[in-house]
Formats: C-alpha cells, structure tokens, sequence
C-alpha cells in the first residue's frame, strides 16, 4: 500500500507542477502583452504630441531640435525624423548602434506609408526594441516621419519581478495543495491500507485481526463489512476447533481403536488405541496408504470390499500382532457426505480376544463339569442297578459295592463343594472374616491332619520354621489354600519321597514354601495349572480323588488376601508353590 500511496502523491506533485507551470506561462505571456500594448499606448499619446508641437511649427524645414531634447528626456526615448523619402532629418539615440538592423527597420517603415501612415513593431529576441511611428502632415501633404524607438529594460525587470511573484504566490499555492491532497490522500489510503492489512491477516488464518472503522469516510462499509467477516470467521473458526476438539476426544477416548482412510487409500486419522494395539507410532502411518500400513491379508480385504460395494461390513478375524494372536472383530462403514460425495472409510477394530478365551473357558467348564459329574454318576448308577438285579443278596458284593457307591458320592459331594466355594471366591463382593493368624500352628495343625495320607505313601513331611509368625486373614479360607497345596504335594509325591515346608520372615510378608519331590511340571503348563480342571497327570490326579478345582481354589483366596503364589518346578525333580501373604493389611486393600 506504500507503493500506491507514493505514485497517488506523485501523480498529484506532477500534475501540480504542469498546471503550476502552465498557468505560471499563461499569465506571465498575459502580463508582457498586456505591458507591450500599454507601452504602445502611452508611445502613441506622447508621439501624437510631438506631431502636433512640429506641425504648430511648421513641419520639418523649421525643426527646433531644442524642443525635440526636451521631448526626448520627457518620454526617455529615442527620436528619429525621417524625410518621406527615407533621409535621416533628425536622430537622437543609441538604438542604431545597439541595434544593426535599425537602418533596415527605418527603410521598411518608410516603404509602409504608403499603406499604413502610422504603426508599431515589436523587436524581441532578447533585445526588447519598441518602433513606434507616424506621419507629419502639413496642409494635408506628408511633410515626415516620427519614429520613437525605446528599449524595454523595464519591461524585463517587470518581467522578472512578475515570475518572482508568481513563483512565490504558486510555491506557497503548491506547498497548501500538497499538504491538503498529502491529508486526502491519507484519508483515502489508510482505510484501504487497514483494510488491506486486515485482509492479508485474515488470509493467514489470523481471525482476530481487526480493522478501524471510519465513521466519516466513504470506506467505513468496507471496513465494518470487513470486521463482520473476520468476526463471523472468528466464530466459525472457534466453532470448527470446538467440533474438532470434542470429535478428537471422543476418538481419542472411546476406547475402541480406530482408523479413518481418505478416498485414495491414505490413512488421514487414528487414536492412541489404536497405536497401542498394533504398536505403531502416528508419523510412520499418516499420509500412507492401506495397503502399506496393513500387512495382514483379512483387514485389506475388509477395506477393498468397503470401498467396491460401498457397504457397511463387520467380521471376525484373527491375526498376529507381534507375538500375540489376537482376534478381532472389525466393523467398517463407507463415509459419505450430504451431496453424496465419496470421502472415504472408517475401520474400528473390537479385540475379542478376551471374550473368545472365556468362551473357551466356559465351553471347557461345562465339558469338564459334565465330564466329572458323568463319571460318578454313572457309577453310582452302574452299582446301584447291579444290586437290584441280584446281587443285593451276596453279603460280600453288597458290601464291596455299598462302599463303591460311597466314595463316589464323597467324590461328587466334593466337587459340588469345591465348586460352590470357587463360585464364592470369585465373587467381586466376597468379604473375609480378617484376624490374626498363628501360620505356625496353622501348618502343624494341617500336616498333623494329613500325616496318615503321607505315612501310607511313606512321605516324610518336614517343617523349617525360624519363630512364630502371624498375618491378617481369613483362618478358614487360609487353611483351605494350604490344605489343598499339602494334599496336591503329597499326591504328586512318589512313595518314599519327601515334602518340606519353609516358613520365614519377609520384611511386611510372610512366604511359605511348600516344596515335593514328585512328578513335577512341564514348564509350558506352568501358567495353566490354576485353570479350573486343568490336569498335569490325569490318570494320576483322578486316582488321587481331586476335583480339578483345588489349585483355581487356592489361587483366587490368594488373591482375596492380596498376597501372591509362585510356581517353580522341574519335571523329575518335583515342584515348589511359594505363596506370599502380608503381616498387617494396608489399608487401603483391606
């Protein structure tokens, strides 16, 4: 705008300057015309009074050259007397030796008397020489001429002082018109340079950019129709961040990952979930396209389908991601705007992988529930319907068949049992009865109960205690855990083998180790072996009268009891379960 403000004030110096110098020659060729035709003026009036002083003396024969002096010094100029045929009567001056033309100027007024007795000429060329002349008439004959030549000396200092004035009367003039067309100019471009720079603003995205608003101006729409615009953009603007800010929270926190593709393929937005699941980072997916961000077979399916039929799709897939195999189920929608145009897709990835696990743990239960309540059943059935066909009356077989029928209603009775307490224990609301617990004699006590088991395999079950020891927890439920842990190792533990139990101090904890020499894990099976029903040595474990839900039994009252259970085994060598459980409860887990 400095450019447009200088070449405005440019073009008005310039065009000041023009009519300046114009009217400048105008009125100075006014002035010299109108002093030349003045000149002449008072020329023809004191020559006419000469005329008549020569022709009241007689014309020129009687001339008194002492009158013509006297005029001479009257008018300050020279006078020439000239015969009709050209003859210098009288001439009293310098013109002819300032001026070499004067002779010439002389014979070409003679010459002219005969069609003009009187006239003027103007000689300019620098020299400023005025003829003025007429004739002298005697009786009403042609007795001579006049001449008055004068040179303009004045004339040229009139001249001069003329354009001084001029020149100051037109400098003051041009100073007045520059610093008023300087204050309209002004007027005019500072709106438009405000409006300008308020628009090159709003362009840059800058919507508070505001321009003033001239009350008294011919811009003041412009302006005000301008700050309209920047505050409607303004609003626009903050409603669009306020849009996008709650659209960015929401896809950020709908817990669901999530990718948006554009309509050539590129990926333009996903949420943290989503780089948390596939363990991506936003700079090496953005602006890239689908087919090279995915490399799993199913999901680019998924995509080009969308893409091809324009219709909404959900499927379950599973796929690798890492080390993991994850199953997903993806639902992808076309996104299409209100004029039907094609934007792109949406794909939301659903991780069902949890969910299939424990379908597949409750597919197992029942299929190990049935399993455990057929096998009893069916003998109790199997007996039961042999002693009714006969065998009711021979003492020894009644007797055998009776005590059959009694340990597998034990072993069914245990079960409902061992199943009732898991289904307590897992409940989120379970609440313990909290005291404090001597584990010392609590061990006694339990290996006391379970040394006759131990004797008929021959096992030797040692205690390793350095002092008495208590924790907070629930007498019942702790006896339950260590009860199923001693079993478990006296089970597993070969005839003659040994099981150790290890009570020690832990700063805030108390571990006890429970230690065999049986059979031992495979380490792969190591995670699985708290599974409800899950068996290392089925044949084994079921002759032994377990229920399967021993382990998930002592691992969930564990947990009641915020402690932790480890497992370290060797197969061939034996297992060691090492549960840890706090002296005093912080509060804030009690």
């Amino acid at each position: 705008m400095k450019k447009l403000r200088y070449r405005l004030f440019l073009a008005l110096i310039v065009l000041v300057i023009s009519v300046f110098i114009g009217l400048g020659l105008l009125l100075g060729q006014l002035f010299k015309t109108y002093y030349i035709n003045s000149f002449f003026d008072e020329f023809q009036k004191e020559g006419n009074l000469i005329i008549q002083q020569i022709e009241d003396q007689g014309g020129t024969s009687t001339l008194q050259t002492d009158q013509i002096k006297k005029a001479k010094e009257m008018i300050n100029a020279n006078i020439t007397i000239l015969s009709t045929d050209g003859k210098v009567i009288y001439d009293i001056g310098e013109t002819a030796e300032k001026y070499k033309d004067h002779h010439d100027v002389l014979s070409d007024i003679v010459k002219g008397i005969q069609t003009n007795k009187n006239g003027r000429k103007y000689i300019g060329s620098g020299l400023d020489i005025f003829y003025w002349w007429d004739v002298i008439e005697i009786n009403g004959k042609v007795d001579g001429i006049l001449v008055i030549t004068s040179e303009l000396d004045e004339l040229t200092v009139a001249h001069k002082q003329l354009w001084l004035l001029l020149f100051v009367i037109l400098g003051l003039a041009f100073i007045v018109i520059l610093f008023i067309g300087s204050k309209i100019t002004t007027n005019f471009i500072k709106p438009v340079e405000s409006a300008t720079k308020t628009a090159i603003e709003l362009a840059k995205g800058n919507y508070q950019a505001r321009t003033y608003e001239y009350t008294y101006n011919e811009f003041s729409k412009l302006n005000s129709s301008l700050n309209i615009l920047a505050r409607n953009l303004q609003r626009i603007t903050k409603e669009q961040e306020m849009q996008n800010d709650r659209l960015r929270a929401v896809i950020e926190n709908m817990g669901i990952p999530l990718i948006l593709i554009d309509d050539k393929g590129c990926i333009i937005l996903t949420n943290q979930m989503y780089k948390e699941m596939f363990r991506v980072e936003e700079t090496e997916i953005i602006g890239k396209t689908y087919l090279e961000v995915f490399e799993h077979e199913d999901v680019k399916q998924i995509i080009e389908h969308i893409f091809m039929t324009e219709q909404k799709i959900r499927r379950q897939i599973t796929i690798p991601i890492h080390i993991q195999m994850k199953n997903l189920e993806v639902y992808g929608a076309p996104i299409i705007s209100s004029n039907n145009e094609w934007k792109g897709i949406v794909l939301v990835f659903h991780d069902i992988t949890e969910i299939k696990k424990l379908e597949k743990v409750r597919k197992d239960f029942v299929a190990n529930v049935s399993h455990e309540l057929k096998t009893p059943v069916t003998s109790i059935k199997g007996f039961t319907e042999t002693l009714l066909d006969g065998a009711l009356h021979d003492e020894k077989a009644l007797e055998s068949f009776l005590n059959i029928i009694l340990k597998e209603s034990n072993r069914l009775q245990s079960l409902v049992y061992d199943l009732l307490e898991l289904s307590k224990i897992e409940q989120e609301d379970l609440k313990l009865n909290i005291n404090q617990v001597e584990m010392n004699k609590m061990i006694h006590d339990i290996v006391d109960s379970l040394r006759k088991r131990a004797e008929d395999k021959q096992i030797d079950i040692q205690i390793f205690e350095e002092r008495p020891l208590t924790v907070e927890g629930d007498s019942l439920r702790l006896q339950q855990i260590f009860i199923n842990l001693l079993s478990n190792a006296i089970a597993y533990t070969l005839p003659s083998g040994k099981v150790e139990v290890h009570i020690q101090d832990d700063d805030e904890f108390v571990v006890i180790s429970i230690a065999d020499t049986g059979i031992g894990i495979e380490k792969e099976e190591i995670p699985r072996i708290f599974e409800r029903f899950y068996r290392v040595d089925r044949a084994r474990s079921r002759n032994s009268g377990g229920t399967g839900l021993g382990l998930a039994i002592v691992k969930h009252s564990v947990e009641a009891h915020h402690g932790e259970i480890h497992v370290e085994s060797e197969v061939g060598k034996g297992s060691r379960f090492i549960v840890k459980l706090w002296k005093i409860m912080p509060k804030d887990i009690r």
